[in-house]
């Protein structure tokens, strides 16, 4: 069994079989295969997820774990990483997502898992029981943001994480185009000083 166990966390209406999720799976199985990956389909609520996440977590206990999180999953990663440690990578993070919820207030179907669901303002409550004010440790967070980001305001995460190694790359996207290319630093980062 390894000691490292790295948990990725999909962001909103995604799947652990998104493209970062399986470029992810791809490296680690070639690069890494003494990693243990951990890969949750999320719950769809925020405060079902975050009991979900929060029982995954008490599976590991006594392992180096760390996290990747992308957009919501990003948000997650920082609830987690604030009340566990370990250090995570941030790919064009949530910050305030409860902020958000007016306009993603409607129906979903999920393009992965096929299934549907709603989002609605009792979410937006949960989101904002869940907001953190501030990152406990800013050094273990590197957070990745693409100035070309359609669905949130990078600006919010340089603010937010002030302290933490942050990478700005003009254009791109929310999904973070090139995702691919930060893999193995993204594993240095997150397990070289605990090899």
């Amino acid at each position: 069994m390894s000691a490292d166990v790295l948990i990725y966390l999909h962001g909103f209406n995604s799947s652990p079989e998104s493209f970062k999720a399986t470029k992810t799976r791809n490296f680690l199985a070639t690069y890494y295969p003494d990693i243990e990956l951990v890969m949750p389909q999320i719950a769809l609520t925020p405060m079902a997820a975050w009991q979900q996440l929060d029982a995954l977590l008490a599976q590991y206990k006594g392992r180096n774990i760390a996290f990747i999180g992308s957009s919501l999953g990003g948000f997650l990663a920082t609830l987690l990483s604030n009340k566990y440690g370990g250090k995570a990578v941030l790919v064009n993070p949530a910050v305030r997502p409860s902020q958000l919820i007016d306009i993603l207030i409607g129906d979903y179907t999920n393009p992965y898992t096929g299934v549907s669901h709603a989002v609605t303002q009792a979410h937006g409550d949960e989101l904002h029981q869940l907001q953190f004010e501030q990152v406990a440790v800013p050094k273990n967070y590197w957070v990745l943001l693409q100035q070309g980001d359609e669905t949130l305001d990078y600006r919010q995460a340089l603010s937010c994480y002030q302290g933490s190694r942050i990478t700005v790359e003009p254009l791109g996207d929310h999904s973070f185009v090139g995702f691919e290319r930060y893999l193995n630093a993204i594993v240095e980062f997150l397990f070289k000083n605990r090899r």
